[in-house]
């Protein structure tokens, strides 16, 4: 199966793909099939799977006091990898991430994608654990997601973090990183976020995968500075139709996004989650008529479980 920058760049027409989250601890794999399934037939380039690390929760102890605990809300990453693409023979590409992980985790992790002849990855620092504020990286971690483009950029060369192995075998993951249309929310400016991504591709990465944004304008911006940069990777944009009522608050203050004053109208005049659903459908529509017409390689849609809408979006398109 021909790896995602291939199809990137081999592509007549621009591609769809999207991405969803592991079920919760305790549900059943159908929900994820039952999402995937009405999206099959605009023959998705890939589907994402993200990962989540483990989070620290308080709970009553017998003697009163709070316990501290460390639970996986989602877990089954890479078994739903593997269900997935034997399921529908589809590029899956699972996250890595550098949270909750030692640079021997995760080159355990990779080795076990290699086995399941996974050769697609995208890698991303993760986010600082709930109740956070800063990212401070496992003892013996990467901080920063270059690092781990060059870790497995390494592997792709055969080197391994035991320099003591035996004619270790190359792997040959294609890399794909995060860029951000209106910078990354702990950057302190556009140029220095740019400079960061920058430096990703120029460690191996090879391709990039936006960040969510309402407006395209702000994309069409950023692939010009990244152009300017010397970043000529393909750059696909990320789309996330509104679904909820207190997308119009939280989505700007969780993603650092902003919204054209078209769209808030819009959204103030939603009364329900189904009118909220209507405007982000419409919305998303007009976003990718422009996209393509742009000329983008692929159209990757965050869904959130959500896929109904994100159907009726690509029939209108694709």
């Amino acid at each position: 199966m021909a790896k995602i920058i291939d199809k990137l760049k081999t592509a007549s027409r621009t591609l769809f793909s999207f991405e969803l989250l592991p079920p919760l601890k305790g549900h059943s794999i159908d929900e994820i099939y039952r999402s995937i399934d009405p999206l099959m037939e605009f023959n998705p380039v890939n589907i994402n799977m993200t990962y989540h690390q483990p989070e620290v929760v308080y709970v009553p102890a017998s003697d009163g006091l709070l316990e501290k605990k460390v639970v996986r809300k989602r877990p089954g990453t890479l078994a739903l990898v593997a269900a997935i693409k034997f399921r529908y023979n589809v590029t899956v590409v699972p996250h890595v991430i550098c949270a909750g992980h030692t640079k021997e985790e995760i080159e355990d992790i990779l080795i076990d994608l290699n086995f399941l002849e996974i050769k697609d990855v995208l890698l991303l620092r993760g986010d600082a654990p709930k109740g956070q504020k800063v990212f401070i990286p496992e003892k013996g971690g990467h901080a920063h997601t270059v690092d781990l483009v060059k870790q497995v950029k390494n592997m792709n060369n055969g080197i391994y973090l035991d320099p003591s192995l035996k004619n270790p075998v190359k792997t040959d993951f294609c890399i794909g990183v995060a860029g951000y249309p209106e910078k990354h929310i702990e950057a302190p400016n556009k140029e220095t976020d740019l400079r960061y991504l920058k430096e990703k591709v120029e460690a191996g990465a090879d391709y990039i995968v936006t960040q969510l944004f309402y407006d395209n304008k702000k994309f069409f911006s950023f692939v010009e500075e990244c152009r300017a940069m010397g970043i000529h990777v393909p750059i696909v944009p990320g789309i996330k139709p509104t679904t909820l009522l207190s997308d119009l608050r939280l989505l700007p203050q969780i993603f650092a996004v902003s919204m054209p004053q078209e769209l808030v109208s819009e959204l103030e005049k939603c009364k329900t989650n189904q009118e909220v659903r209507e405007v982000g459908v419409e919305w998303a529509i007009h976003q990718c008529r422009e996209l393509i017409r742009y000329g983008v390689p692929a159209i990757h849609f965050y869904t959130y479980g959500m896929t109904e809408n994100v159907a009726r979006i690509a029939r209108a398109v694709f």
